[in-house]
């Protein structure tokens, strides 16, 4: 099936698929994979050099992983601070904090340049709790931002949180207006569409079978072989199973959403008017917004763990967490309880040690470049891995390419099967710690314990 965003996009902007490739061809550059990735480092290769040779393929449509499915908020990094300068040290973490507000900002600029109806709306974002215990838990991030003259967030007084989110269920709240809301499946198709206009050269239902390293490398797909100067391989949680010196740089694990039948009275009566999206502070977060046309967008992540990196078919079928995500509706808006769900559909999200992608460059030839672990918070900083992977594939010297992100995983999970026994026991603690928290008993202490194991990299799966 097609999750409801890509649906939807190809039935307002048909458009052909481009044909599979069929015999050999050369290029200048490759790119593996038709998701936010690979089509923002063709487009920027495509900007900044126009007569570059681009070949994007593509193994399914463009949007048809991740970038089609995802949430639609496109947020920053500022939450990940901590993170960031744990990581990288102030000077570095102050960069990449203003450079991923600067990617939101960017991103509708491009949608007015090309004309590309993603329904981006800068609304902005809001950081909530919604019981006593996460009251207060986005304080210390807040002064950090503070003191390093960063900070895009205010904090809001109750009755107008609650007004802006649509719920009495939000007891706090931090507004920025450095973020903002899209129909991810338009996005990507209109990615598609200005990389064809510019002149990238794209393949549809070509997925990659084999890699030769080498000047040139050797690419070899089902009917046809590409010989190219530069290979990028953007290919995101696909990265793990392809390569098995990636297998255990990430854990996959699904978001899964909701969407609802169009209601845009009901939206009138609750408030929650703008395309504001607003998270609460778990570790696997509730994130929401409306769409233009009257519907709500509920979405919680850390649900579906997959052993071994393994591409499940949960993945391209209906959430399995449908009734979870709906219960949950009901409590932030009593108004749609009854409201019809119109889809749910879950998608596997590359979740990385640290919570942050990283890039590098991975053949001896020094010519194949990678991306991805943006652990299902990419609508925004796959525009900065744009900016990364184009700056490497041209051998720019550049603050991208001098980043320690570029230097590949920064950590790594244990082998299977500890991994994806661990990742159930710190899901299960986080579950048993935030249900006390709602009810207003103290978790159990080995519980809050297991959690911090998540809580380390910082809030996840929200877009």
């Amino acid at each position: 099936m097609r999750p409801f965003w890509l649906e939807q996009a190809l039935q307002q902007q048909p458009s052909p698929a481009c044909p599979p490739l069929s015999g050999d061809t050369t290029c200048q550059v490759a790119i593996v994979g038709g998701g936010y990735t690979g089509l923002w480092t063709a487009i920027m290769l495509k900007e900044q050099n126009p007569g570059l040779d681009v070949l994007l393929i593509e193994a399914d449509i463009c949007g048809a992983g991740a970038s089609g499915r995802n949430g639609g908020c496109a947020l920053s990094w500022s939450a990940k601070y901590f993170t960031l300068e744990r990581l990288f040290g102030v000077e570095e973490a102050v960069r990449l904090v203003k450079e991923s507000e600067q990617s939101i900002y960017a991103i509708g600029a491009f949608c007015e340049r090309y004309g590309v109806d993603a329904q981006y709306r800068l609304d902005g974002t809001l950081y909530t709790a919604t019981n006593p215990a996460q009251v207060g838990s986005t304080d210390g991030v807040i002064a950090a931002l503070e003191r390093r003259g960063i900070n895009s967030f205010d904090k809001r007084p109750l009755a107008d949180v609650q007004r802006m989110a649509g719920s009495s269920q939000h007891l706090e709240g931090w507004y920025s207006p450095a973020a903002a809301s899209v129909q991810p499946g338009l996005l990507v198709r209109g990615l598609r569409r200005v990389a064809l206009q510019l002149g990238v050269r794209i393949h549809e239902n070509t997925a990659m079978t084999g890699l030769e390293e080498g000047r040139p490398a050797l690419l070899r797909t089902p009917l046809g072989q590409i010989r190219a100067e530069r290979v990028v391989l953007a290919m995101n949680a696909w990265m793990a199973r392809a390569f098995p010196q990636f297998e255990r740089s990430v854990a996959i694990v699904s978001s899964d959403m909701l969407i609802t039948e169009p209601r845009p009275q009901l939206l009138q009566q609750i408030g929650l008017t703008s395309g504001v999206t607003v998270l609460d502070s778990r570790i696997f977060v509730h994130y929401y917004h409306n769409t233009p046309d009257g519907r709500i967008m509920l979405g919680k992540g850390g649900n579906t763990f997959a052993y071994g990196g393994r591409m499940l078919p949960v993945f391209d079928q209906p959430s399995p967490y449908a009734g979870l995500l709906k219960r949950s509706l009901g409590q932030f808006f009593p108004a749609f309880a009854d409201v019809p769900v119109a889809a749910t559909w879950n998608g596997p999200s590359d979740r990385s040690v640290t919570g942050l992608p990283f890039f590098g460059q991975m053949s001896r030839a020094g010519n194949v470049f990678y991306g991805f672990g943006y652990s299902g918070s990419g609508v925004g900083p796959c525009h900065m891995g744009g900016q990364i992977l184009a700056s490497l594939v041209q051998g720019l010297d550049n603050p991208w390419t001098r980043s320690p992100l570029v230097n590949g995983p920064l950590g790594y999970f244990p082998p299977e099967p500890i991994r994806y026994l661990g990742s159930l026991v710190v899901r299960n603690a986080i579950r048993r710690k935030e249900r006390a928290e709602d009810h207003g008993r103290r978790p159990r202490h080995l519980d809050v314990r297991l959690a911090r194991f998540a809580a380390a990299a910082g809030k996840a799966d929200k877009g």
